[in-house]
């Protein structure tokens, strides 16, 4: 018992004795205070109360993005043969506008006919219908580029631009996407609406210009000839100012274009329809970024707009309008971000409106 309570005294000392050590220590290296921390307080978060109802917490924000899957191999090979497709259109369209510009004349269905004769006469003539295709092609291409970039972008799911041949006097309906996701933010659905329209519009000015200052002059065309089925193009804004430009005191109706002028009206008419403020043509994305009440509206007034426009101008306005009036029984999906656009946006917005205005005409065609 002695020698137990002699250990348990002995031990205590030696306790006490490094106690005290240790002490001496930590007030000698008060450096090392450097590598310690204490876990910060912030009066809001102790004061924290779990809710009563968890399902009156908000959800919390995501902040993974996913990966979107490529458009499958079979759709790509679907585009590439479709593109071909309109290449041939395109290619015979270009022949007829070669041979009327050669020869000082308004474009003729008739001769647009003939054309498409020489796949199996002499396939090497529709090469002189190469600027014309070329530059269409890359006009369009480009619009629907510009759509299919910014959906992916903002990570929505889209095909790749398909091209529609149409044996037409321009050989083309023109080219569309297909978006297999829903646009869920007003800056996105601007972004999708507008790329095309401007991409496009970047590459059809250029391409005017060089038609313009290659144009010939020739009173005859500004009168269709019914015998030989020919059309007369309409000029919009943007060729009227380019003609007083470079052409003054020249009125635009009797220039004759080049077929790469030709292939740029074409871009710029395509434009047109596409800013179309209604539905879901790239106009009525938009016009519903920027105000969705006046989109509504829009899409219920135009349709009655066009109408008139058909009786008046070019009978293909009221294809136009039964196409609109069609939309409009068509989904829309919800937009589940309608944060406002931002000042560049809304500077674009008004880009767009600008070139909507300088490309539209009230009679494209005259003359069919």
């Amino acid at each position: 018992m002695p020698h137990d309570c002699l250990s348990t005294s002995t031990l205590t000392r030696w306790r006490k004795l490094l106690q005290l050590c240790c002490t001496c220590i930590s007030k000698t290296f008060w450096f090392s205070k450097l590598f310690v921390s204490t876990p910060p307080t912030d009066s809001t978060l102790d004061t924290f109360s779990a809710p009563a109802d968890w399902r009156d917490v908000p959800p919390r924000a995501q902040f993974y993005v996913p990966v979107l899957p490529r458009p499958s191999v079979k759709s790509l090979i679907l585009a590439v043969a479709l593109f071909l497709l309109t290449l041939c259109t395109c290619l015979a369209a270009g022949t007829q506008f070669a041979v009327a510009y050669a020869h000082d004349q308004a474009a003729s269905l008739n001769e647009f006919l003939r054309a498409f004769t020489l796949f199996y006469k002499n396939p090497v003539a529709l090469l002189a219908g190469l600027p014309f295709a070329a530059t269409l092609l890359t006009i369009l291409l480009a619009h629907e580029l510009g759509h299919f970039f910014a959906c992916r972008h903002h990570h929505i799911r889209s095909s790749y631009p398909f091209f529609i041949p149409f044996p037409s006097l321009i050989g083309t309906f023109g080219a569309f996407i297909l978006m297999r996701s829903p646009i869920r933010t007003t800056r996105a659905l601007f972004d999708v609406g507008a790329s095309g329209p401007l991409v496009g519009f970047v590459f059809a000015f250029p391409a005017l210009i060089y038609g313009v200052l290659h144009s010939s002059i020739v009173p005859a065309i500004a009168h269709p000839d019914p015998n030989q089925n020919t059309v007369i193009f309409g000029t919009p804004l943007l060729l009227r100012l380019l003609d007083a430009l470079f052409h003054p005191g020249v009125n635009p109706h009797i220039l004759l274009l080049p077929p790469v002028g030709r292939a740029a009206w074409v871009g710029l008419f395509a434009t047109t329809l596409n800013l179309l403020p209604a539905g879901q043509l790239d106009g009525g994305h938009i016009l519903r970024s920027v105000n969705p009440r006046l989109h509504r509206f829009s899409t219920l007034l135009l349709p009655l707009v066009l109408l008139p426009l058909g009786y008046f101008y070019w009978y293909g306005w009221f294809v136009w309008a039964a196409l609109l009036f069609g939309l409009r029984f068509l989904r829309i999906a919800s937009i589940y971000d309608p944060i406002p656009l931002d000042p560049p946006r809304r500077f674009a917005a008004f880009l767009t409106l600008a070139v909507f205005i300088l490309c539209f005409m009230p009679a494209p065609i005259f003359g069919l």
